[in-house]
């Protein structure tokens, strides 16, 4: 995700052919029978969360299964979404920063372990290990841009890499994982330094024409943009239009696109058929994020690496101004679903989850329940009466960065004021995640449920904690 969004956790990649040929596809459901019930999925969830419009693509080996467009594009005008209509990407695109990157790469511009500092010399010592690998695979230690930033001022390319040098890493290049908007910002800086061109024409010319996406760009307010679609989100239940971003705010690297259906289904099609990069490259793409330690981490060059069913399951989300968008590959079936929505309030998990079942339930089959360690639920439920009253302090979460937690507090003081006492604890899943151990819980308080990401570092420091409904 990017911009507002803090932060997430991908899950367990299958990281060997061996691993993931358990499992047998399930035989393709009948067409006809699938596109009816998906209609009548996406239109219910629509209804239920009160989104304006989606877009919905679901391929099989590359053909088209279904391709259409439910709802408004443009609530006030009454204007119906089709596989024509124009919607921002969010954080799904970042896959196509790093396939700029790779094509510079490949033409020798660039080099993924190139240091940062070979490109922006004047940046601090601190940074003097980061390589562009680094900010491709979220290992940089750059830290989102903090809560005073303003996404209404237009920056220049120089004062976007002041603001990011001024702020303490997160943690020593490759030493940990943490998702940052600004490393892939960065990165659409470095490509112009490198190139002399901006990542959105190296795009363009290596990607979007190669490929046949005719009407993907960069965002822009003042062009006249054909099939365009408005964001909206939710304000008290209340749909509202999207809020104003600066014209440079959506014209960095770190997902400030605009794309079709048509658009996303020629890049489905090209990601599966391993065009525009090498295979090297396309290997790169998908190959686990190393960390100092020697630990893999399940996330690539912007893709999350996991498994559905046993076999290896691609796949990332984005949101950002009123947009929620996502792509999920998942190759035992040869699957792939394309997700676009205008609506900020979107359930991405929801949407992507439940038509993947329609198409085969063993795709979101949940693994078997971890077993219970009451040691950490004590400690979970102790965070989740402090973050209640917006106390969280640094000692409570020592690795998580001081911007992130000034951001969580006012948020999860918000999200549980209308929450009574916490009457269950439940652990869902446990997995490792390069150094760390995550955990997920269901909680409930009354008849209300929240979910609840904790995760612990070597020396059993908090390295994250979230609540989400």
């Amino acid at each position: 995700m990017r911009g507002k969004t803090m932060f997430s956790l991908a899950k367990t990649f299958c990281a060997t052919a061996a691993l993931c040929a358990a499992a047998p596809a399930l035989a393709a459901p009948d067409p006809e029978t699938f596109r009816k019930q998906l209609d009548s999925f996406i239109e219910q969830e629509m209804r239920q969360e009160k989104v304006p419009g989606v877009s919905v693509a679901v391929l099989r080996k590359g053909e088209i299964v279904v391709a259409k467009g439910y709802g408004q594009a443009d609530v006030e005008n009454n204007v119906p979404v089709t596989t024509e209509t124009i919607f921002q990407s969010g954080s799904v695109g970042k896959m196509f920063t790093a396939a700029a990157v790779l094509t510079q790469v490949e033409q020798g511009r660039m080099g993924l372990d190139d240091r940062v500092s070979k490109y922006l010399p004047g940046v601090p010592a601190s940074w003097g290990a980061m390589t562009i690998r680094h900010l491709l695979t979220h290992t940089s230690g750059v830290a989102n841009y903090g809560r005073d930033f303003d996404y209404r001022r237009d920056y220049t390319d120089d004062e976007l890499v002041k603001l990011a040098a001024a702020m303490p890493l997160d943690f020593a290049p490759g030493a940990r994982w943490n998702y940052s908007n600004t490393g892939y910002a960065l990165l659409g800086i470095l490509v112009k330094k490198a190139t002399g061109k901006s990542y959105l024409e190296v795009l363009d010319s290596e990607v979007f024409k190669p490929l046949g996406m005719k009407t993907a760009r960069g965002i822009s307010d003042g062009d006249i943009v054909m099939h365009r679609a408005s964001g909206y989100q939710l304000d008290g239940g209340v749909l509202k239009n999207q809020d104003f971003v600066s014209p440079t705010m959506n014209a960095t690297a770190d997902g400030s696109l605009y794309f079709s259906l048509d658009d996303m289904i020629a890049w489905a099609r090209g990601v599966e058929q391993g065009k525009v990069l090498s295979d090297a490259s396309w290997k790169q793409v998908y190959t686990p994020a190393r960390l100092n330690s020697g630990k893999a981490y399940p996330y690539g060059f912007a893709w999350r690496l996991d498994s559905a069913a046993g076999k290896p399951r691609y796949h990332h989300g984005g949101a950002w101004q009123g947009f929620r968008t996502y792509y999920s590959r998942y190759l035992g079936d040869d699957l792939s679903i394309v997700l676009l929505t205008n609506s900020a309030a979107t359930d991405l998990d929801a949407f992507v989850d439940g038509i993947a079942k329609l198409w085969d339930p063993a795709l979101v089959a949940p693994a078997p329940r971890p077993k219970a360690e009451p040691d950490t639920a004590r400690r979970v439920t102790a965070l989740i009466e402090t973050a209640r009253t917006g106390a969280l302090r640094q000692q409570d979460v020592p690795l998580v960065g001081a911007e992130r937690l000034a951001m969580m507090n006012p948020h999860f003081a918000d999200l549980m004021k209308p929450l009574g006492a916490l009457t269950k604890l439940e652990l869902v899943e446990r997995e490792e995640l390069g150094d760390d151990i995550s955990y997920t819980f269901d909680a409930s308080f009354g008849d209300r449920k929240m979910k609840v990401r904790y995760a612990v570092a070597p020396g059993n420091q908090v390295s994250s904690f979230f609540i989400s409904q």
